[in-house]
């Protein structure tokens, strides 16, 4: 079976995000007065092919913990769809 696995990794929110800080920033200056917080992160699309659900679950929490997401910074979340 095919499927897609959408996959957002965020810095936790404890910790202070100098990206977003910088673009809130920008933001502020080009009049977006309304914006109160960014926070960036990383959005990952991955197609794989598994022999059920289950399988392609285990693997992608597998490449989450392991390449994808920093546990100590970071957390994920993941929606998996059928191709």
């Amino acid at each position: 079976m095919n499927f897609r696995a959408e996959i957002n990794v965020m810095p936790h929110k404890e910790l202070l995000d100098p990206q977003g800080k910088a673009v809130a920033a920008g933001l502020h200056k080009m009049n977006f007065s309304d914006v109160a917080d960014v926070r960036i992160g990383k959005h990952l699309t991955i197609k794989l092919s598994a022999a059920s659900e289950a399988e392609a679950k285990q693997k992608i929490e597998e490449a989450c913990k392991k390449l994808l997401a920093n546990p100590i910074m970071e957390s994920y979340t993941f929606e998996l769809f059928s191709e």
